[in-house]
This record gives C-alpha cells, sequence and structure tokens, in this order.
C-alpha cells in the first residue's frame, strides 16, 4: 500500500503540465528521530495504559520524507508528502499487560513496533511576498496509516487508516534575499478526540538559483482518545533537507 501510494503522488505532481508561470519542485529531507513520548492504551476503554519510552527501551531511529510540489504564479502551491516513520521498543514490562485482546506476562521479552505514515495533500497561498518573505496558509487533507504491534508471548496488531483535516501555516525569510534564512512550517489541527502537530524549524541557504538547504528540527505530536484506542506520541527529529525547483 504504502508503495502504491507513493507512486502515484510522484506520478500525480509530474505529469502536471510546465508553464512560464509554474514550477515542479522536489523535496527530500531526512534524519534521525527520538521519542519523548509514547502512551499506548488499546482498546482505549479496556487496555492497559503503558509507555514504549518510559516502560520500554526506544532508540533513536532513521526517518525521511519525500515532497513533490506544483507552484502557479508564485502564489499558489500544490504538493503531496510521503512521510514514513517507524520506531521500535524493547524491554521487559514490569506487570502484565492487556492489548488488543491479548495478555503479555509481566517480566516477559517484548518487542513493540510503532508505526504512523503520512500521505498529504497540501494547498496554500502566499499572502505576504515581500522582499526576503513568504507567508503562507492553507490547508492540508492526511491520510494517516498506523499501526502499534507487540510481539511477546502472544503477537498483537492494532491498524488504523483513517483522514485528517489540518490548517498549514508556512513563513519563510531570507534577510535581503540572501543566501541564509529560517523557515517555519506547520501542519496542526486540535478536536475534542485529539489533535496533531508537525512542526518545522530551521536554517536555510539558497545554494543555487533553484537549490535550497537546510537544516534543524522537526517536532511531531499528537494523537487519540477514543474507545477504540489511546494513543499519544511527542517526536523530535533532526533533519536534514534540499528544495530543488525544475
Amino acid at each position: 500500500m504504502r508503495f502504491i501510494i507513493a507512486t502515484v503522488v510522484a506520478a500525480t505532481v509530474l505529469a502536471l503540465p510546465s508553464t512560464s508561470s509554474a514550477q515542479a519542485e522536489a523535496d527530500l529531507e531526512a534524519g534521525a528521530v527520538f521519542a519523548s513520548r509514547n502512551d499506548i492504551r488499546i482498546p482505549g476503554d479496556g487496555g492497559t495504559r503503558f509507555s514504549l519510552v518510559d516502560d520500554l527501551s526506544t532508540p533513536a531511529a532513521p526517518a525521511f520524507r519525500l515532497r513533490l510540489s506544483y507552484r502557479v504564479a508564485n502564489r499558489h502551491l500544490l504538493s503531496l508528502l510521503y512521510a514514513p516513520l517507524q520506531v521500535n521498543a524493547t524491554g521487559q514490562l514490569d506487570r502484565d499487560i492487556s492489548f488488543a485482546g491479548g495478555t503479555f506476562p509481566a517480566e516477559s521479552s517484548i518487542l513493540a513496533v510503532y508505526r504512523f505514515d503520512s500521505y498529504r495533500l497540501t494547498y496554500r497561498y502566499s499572502f505576504v511576498t515581500a522582499p526576503g518573505w513568504d507567508v503562507a496558509g492553507g490547508l492540508t487533507a492526511k491520510i494517516r496509516d498506523a499501526e502499534v504491534s507487540l510481539y511477546g508471548a502472544d503477537v498483537r496488531r492494532k491498524t488504523n487508516t483513517g483522514f485528517v483535516p489540518l490548517v498549514n501555516v508556512h513563513v519563510a525569510w531570507r534577510p535581503d534575499d540572501g543566501a541564509f534564512g529560517m523557515v517555519l512550517d506547520a501542519d496542526a489541527l486540535a478536536a475534542p478526540q485529539g489533535r496533531a502537530e508537525d512542526v518545522l524549524l530551521a536554517a536555510t541557504w539558497q545554494a543555487r538559483d533553484n537549490v535550497e538547504l537546510r537544516a534543524g528540527y522537526r517536532m511531531v505530536e499528537g494523537g487519540s482518545d477514543v474507545d477504540e484506542v489511546y494513543s499519544f506520541a511527542w517526536l523530535h527529529y533532526a533533519i536534514a533537507g534540499a528544495r530543488i525547483g525544475f
């Protein structure tokens, strides 16, 4: 499924026509992700709450994301994002855990897999395009493909695929239109049953007219609290990336 969606994303953007007022962009980001919170209870109204961070050991994991965009008349941007994520945790729990209809005894070895793949379609409009500034806002349609699995005395897996609407905010600053600048980019929204935030703050370097490099910090936080699933995570990324225009 992930391969199919990523292929459709790439084909859709690359197939868009190129004109004098339009530009295609490819944006690749890679780095390492660290978890400071990852609390799980499945089902949300009857399982045992435990933490992949506090009760188990969750090492840093590699992460990457690919965004393909199409910009028209310098103010309109349509983009498609593929952002896979998987972190694993291992260890022994100090109590019995009821999870997804199974029981994992205390002191038994456990491998926990947390996967949260994200596919997003974003439209945003640049309200300010003054020299050195790009201030934009828009909407993001997100499809999440999530999974939490436990392997040990039993094997249990909970998957969930769903749609989440988000608000997109983008602020880019390059003083005097020079080579160096900063960028803030965020997708976020909150509701009574949960929330989602994906925020990037990075330094940028315009290496060439059509090549921008960046390095910085990304935070992904949120989750849901419903009868089916209780899951909240707080993830921190050290990232480097490049945006190339065609």
